[in-house]
């Protein structure tokens, strides 16, 4: 783990809950009841992965994922109170990696943590030249951006690059939404878990593809998804 974990959460009670379960299971975090106090540290020093409420005393922190964390390419997981559909459905559009209703299981958690510095740490130890061309796209896996072929750069949250990527190396078959919901580290998830929706609904808003009628990443009713071009992958000998 290459930094520490903070965790932005105004409630006592809950930050202790978290730090103790960290610390006891070997992990350094880090504690910010207030969204100034989380964006001045971050600015300072890189963590390795954010816990973020959305309620705070100063503001909602959803913008934080959107326009911060995102931006950085920091894993990050919401652990809120909010339970609504369309609050955990926008908190990963916005680039959050996970979503984890209060009240939670402190071992789950945990083990969700795990999964995302896993799954983190592997994706920056992969080959730097990681880059793949297709329909005049331009995917660096490796920096989680992808340029448009109108030359706009899109900075892709650490769970849309692992999406893309699984689409693009496995372009041409159909993948199927647990293989997906496995690819994003979500195996024990319900299946019916739409976090991969909507994943799929961000990166088809970023490809220019048309969700009524996907050229790029198209729906196999019944099957799961295909993605539908040819690949040309960079810097490999």
């Amino acid at each position: 783990m290459s930094g520490p974990i903070y965790i932005l959460e105004d409630e006592p009670e809950i930050a202790r809950i978290i730090l103790r379960e960290l610390e006891a299971h070997g992990m350094s975090a880090l504690h910010f009841s207030s969204r100034a106090a989380f964006r001045r540290e971050i600015t300072r020093r890189r963590p390795a992965l954010c816990l973020v409420d959305l309620t705070l005393p100063d503001g909602d922190g959803i913008d934080l994922v959107s326009d911060v964390l995102r931006k950085q390419a920091i894993p990050t997981i919401i652990v809120t109170g909010r339970d609504t559909v369309h609050d955990r459905v926008i908190g990963l559009e916005l680039g959050a990696d996970d979503y984890v209703m209060k009240p939670f299981e402190p071992r789950e958690l945990v083990a969700r943590v795990r999964a995302l510095l896993r799954r983190s740490e592997a994706a920056a130890n992969t080959a730097p030249s990681r880059k793949a061309r297709f329909n005049d796209f331009l995917a660096d896996f490796s920096s989680c951006e992808l340029l448009d072929p109108e030359g706009q750069l899109h900075q892709l949250s650490f769970a849309e690059t692992r999406l893309l990527q699984a689409f693009v190396e496995g372009a041409g078959r159909v993948l199927s939404r647990a293989q997906l919901l496995d690819i994003d580290g979500q195996s024990t998830h319900d299946p019916e878990d739409r976090s991969i929706d909507a994943r799929i609904s961000r990166l088809r808003k970023k490809l220019g593809d048309d969700p009524k009628s996907p050229r790029l990443i198209r729906t196999v009713y019944g099957a799961g998804y295909i993605f539908s071009a040819k690949v040309d992958w960079l810097g490999e000998g």
